[in-house]
């Protein structure tokens, strides 16, 4: 599994805990999810 796979893994995982009815406190699980969404994307574009 490549990092970029990973890190698409990492975001779906967030945002499903993130739409579950769950107080996390000083942070959002769905702006981590996305963030790491976000950083799958441009994997190869960082690293070229």
């Amino acid at each position: 599994m490549s990092i970029q796979g990973l890190f698409y893994i990492i975001a779906v995982i967030l945002l499903v805990i993130a739409a579950l009815p769950i107080a996390t406190r000083g942070f959002s699980l769905a702006l981590l999810g996305a963030a790491f969404a976000l950083l799958g994307y441009a994997w190869p574009v960082i690293t070229a």
